[in-house]
């Protein structure tokens, strides 16, 4: 092979090395895999400067670079540090996919540093022995080569057999394949590539060289080289496709995700919507008969009251005072009942006094019937409130303190309303039992007042949240965007 094909193996070396530097660089931070992702910064810092190096050969060959034969020395070191950090960068990239954990993976970053102390040491020694006229430089590259280049070599090999088997487990069989080829390809250049460096005084150079495989072979080492570079190369770039691969099937997963979770609360919502009919159905009966009952019965006696006081009016008017003064006593009693009636489906202080006034109300009203002490605490400056969000926030607190009588044990219960710069914000907590959080979501057995709560702050576009414990209380809290009055009315 004559000068410029051996320049042209040169170029298509860096090139093969180089583009791999670039895909790895551009596409490696795109796998969901940590340890991948972290070995793959040195790998591509291996390619970009590897390649950079075998150009920097060919230029050298080519006596087109500046001061090369004014100032030789400074390119000899250049070539030989750019060359020494690239095999660094290798063995990071192979002793990084070895980690198991991140503790071993930092741990792994003093390999590179092992064989930087040897290098280092190696050449103070044969600086020492050798002078630039006698080879130093030659025997400075064999050096590297033997002490970095090899071990980088293998460390990259058995990285990749160790990323073959994670891309087997994910049921990445191809990749697996890709990394598995690429294993074998840098293993090649590492024991086939390397030890036969340029000759120098530096034993075994001396005698196993880059001369001797010319004779042996016919055609130069840098071939063999080159052509593991560019099969190392394919295969790093076929499998970083994998992360395409892995990313589609991500969305598919979350798509699919998304789809039943959509089902699951489209199920719900519709079980929601169907006990809410029933419950408007018992709420109609519980009126219906609390005003036969009651009020019915009330108003039944009322009217036999004032005929049995038209027949006694002329009579005994001492009866008829004390007939009348008993109708009236029962006249306000069914009053106070219809009221209570009212009030209970929807309180007055919420439309004419407002959410503040109308949640004090209902925490007298929870004392007076149900021994429930509720205290209620204003926070921020009050703003006025749309009747959706009035609404559904009188309901929730009254939802979640109708939770607190019935499953707490608690007689103490502390409502928080606060209005802040972005929305209304309601707490409501109790010291009680508290329960497990994780299956109040569960479909086979879902807490409809919970998910009335959550699903009257969804509709406004608020958020819901539950923190419960068993033996810790239980706290239920909305936040609710601020909307225009007006629109909302």
């Amino acid at each position: 092979m004559g000068r410029l094909g051996l320049l042209l193996v040169y170029f298509i070396y860096g090139l093969a090395f180089f583009s791999m530097g670039l895909t790895v660089m551009l596409e490696g931070g795109r796998s969901a895999d940590a340890r991948l992702r972290h070995a793959l910064r040195p790998l591509a810092a291996f390619g970009l400067v590897h390649g950079a190096h075998e150009w920097l050969e060919m230029f050298m060959g080519l006596h087109m670079l500046p001061g090369q034969l004014t100032a030789p020395v400074a390119w000899e070191a250049l070539r030989l540090g750019i060359l020494s950090f690239s095999f660094l960068s290798l063995a990071a990239f192979g002793s990084s996919l070895l980690a198991p954990t991140d503790y071993f993976r930092r741990l792994s970053m003093s390999v590179p540093l092992l064989l930087v102390t040897v290098w280092g040491i190696g050449l103070l020694v044969m600086r020492s022995h050798y002078s630039v006229e006698a080879g130093l430089w030659e025997a400075a590259h064999a050096w590297t080569r033997y002490v970095l280049a090899i071990p980088a070599a293998l460390l990259a090999a058995a990285g990749l057999v160790a990323q073959q088997r994670a891309f087997r487990q994910a049921g990445l069989m191809r990749f697996g394949r890709d990394a598995l080829w690429a294993a074998v390809a840098f293993a090649w250049y590492g024991l086939v590539g390397q030890p036969f460096t340029q000759a120098s005084p530096l034993p075994p150079s001396n005698v196993i060289n880059q001369d001797l495989f010319l004779r042996v072979f016919g055609f130069p080492i840098q071939l063999v080289r080159a052509g593991t570079a560019v099969v190392a190369a394919s295969f790093v770039m076929r499998f970083l496709r994998a992360f395409e691969v892995e990313t589609q099937r991500q969305i598919a997963e979350l798509q699919a995700a998304r789809v039943e979770e959509a089902q699951r609360r489209e199920t719900l919502r519709g079980e929601l919507l169907r006990r809410v009919v029933a419950a408007q159905e018992a709420e109609r009966q519980r009126i219906a008969r609390e005003l036969h009952d009651a009020t019915g019965q009330a108003l039944t006696a009322l009217g036999l009251g004032l005929r049995g006081v038209a027949t006694t009016l002329g009579e005994d008017g001492d009866r008829t005072a004390h007939m009348l003064r008993k109708l009236e006593g029962l006249a306000a009693g069914s009053l106070d009942e219809l009221r209570r009636l009212i009030a209970d489906l929807r309180p007055s202080h919420l439309d004419d006094l407002g959410l503040d006034a109308a949640m004090r109300w209902y925490a007298k009203e929870l004392q007076a019937r149900a021994g429930l002490d509720v205290q209620v605490e204003i926070t921020g400056t009050p703003r006025p409130l749309s009747p959706p969000v009035r609404i559904a926030l009188f309901r929730i607190a009254q939802e979640a303190l109708t939770n607190v009588i019935k499953h707490s044990g608690e007689t103490r219960a502390g409502v928080r309303l606060g209005y802040t710069g972005q929305g209304v914000n309601l707490q409501v907590e109790d010291s009680g039992c508290g329960f497990d959080t994780s299956g109040h979501a569960i479909p086979s057995r879902p807490s409809w007042g919970l998910l009335g709560m959550e699903e009257r702050a969804t509709l406004l576009g608020g958020q819901f949240s539950l923190d419960s414990r068993p033996g810790r209380g239980t706290r239920v809290e909305v936040v609710i965007p601020y909307q225009d009055v007006e629109a909302a009315t």
